[in-house]
């Protein structure tokens, strides 16, 4: 059985059409989700503290994340005798697997001394109890704070139905993307021009309520000219619709585009 991957933006924004009074069934409708995963949601927040009366003031991010925590929690499944057959050798798997033997030669060896163990017991036993194949920890990357940075990137968001010559048309758009929140902001466009990324940049300031300290952006044609780690270039505009972008600077690609150290900046949407 297949299951759909429960996002943080999804949860969110269900949580957030709820506490302002949108009936479960309506916005169950307007999100394209099932009541009864809706249902879920509510009973899950309501469980961590979010009440309908406390608005969008007690929707803080400590309970949206406590909420998504609970909700991607896996259930609790009894083990069989076989997990607890491994749990017995223990101490025998894990001198094998410290001495670099293949599981399915410890699962031989097993067999030998009269344990018989499904292999695919055995390797989630390995994984769960004794670290099997655990690669090093990853490291953390502070996200920054609120209104802070911003991820502005292009890409095809849809396709149209086809026209009288039977030609299928798609549908592109600037991508942005903050660090913290996640919150999407999508401007369609019909060209990747230089002219729409000033449009889109403005649009999207108007979304957020304020300018970004760092804006980063892709390797777009329509911002940079040509790529290069030594000679690189931005594209260039005229200088009406560049004057109408907040006071800053491109600087070469895949580093930042730095706006003034005190922007307006009124916060991210919950």
């Amino acid at each position: 059985m297949a299951y759909r991957e429960i996002t943080m933006i999804e949860i969110k924004e269900v949580l957030r059409r709820w506490v302002i009074g949108t009936p479960k069934k309506r916005l169950a409708a307007q999100l394209g989700l099932d009541p009864k995963t809706v249902r879920r949601y509510v009973q899950v927040a309501e469980q961590c503290g979010v009440r309908l009366e406390g608005g969008l003031e007690g929707l803080t991010d400590e309970r949206v994340g406590a909420v998504i925590i609970a909700l991607k929690q896996p259930a609790a499944h009894p083990h069989g005798d076989p997990w607890w057959a491994c749990e017995a050798e223990r101490s025998i798997i894990e001198a094998h697997l410290k001495n670099g033997l293949r599981l399915t030669k410890i699962q031989r060896l097993l067999m030998r001394s009269g344990v018989q163990v499904p292999y695919s017991t055995l390797h989630r036993f390995a994984v769960q109890e004794l670290a099997f194949g655990r690669k090093a920890a990853t490291v953390p990357v502070a996200d920054g704070e609120p209104g802070h940075e911003l991820q502005v990137d292009t890409g095809w968001v849809l396709s149209l139905e086809p026209d009288d010559s039977g030609v299928r048309r798609r549908k592109k758009a600037f991508i942005f993307t903050p660090n913290v929140s996640r919150y999407r902001f999508v401007y369609p466009i019909e060209r990747e021009t230089t002219a729409e990324a000033i449009a889109a940049c403005e649009a999207a300031w108007a979304f957020y309520g304020g300018v970004f300290h760092v804006m980063v952006i892709d390797n777009m044609k329509a911002v940079v000219a040509r790529a290069d780690r030594l000679e690189s270039a931005v594209a260039e505009s005229k200088p009406e619709p560049a004057r109408t972008l907040p006071p800053g600077r491109f600087l070469r690609p895949a580093q930042q585009f730095a706006l003034p150290s005190t922007p307006t900046t009124t916060g991210e949407p919950p």
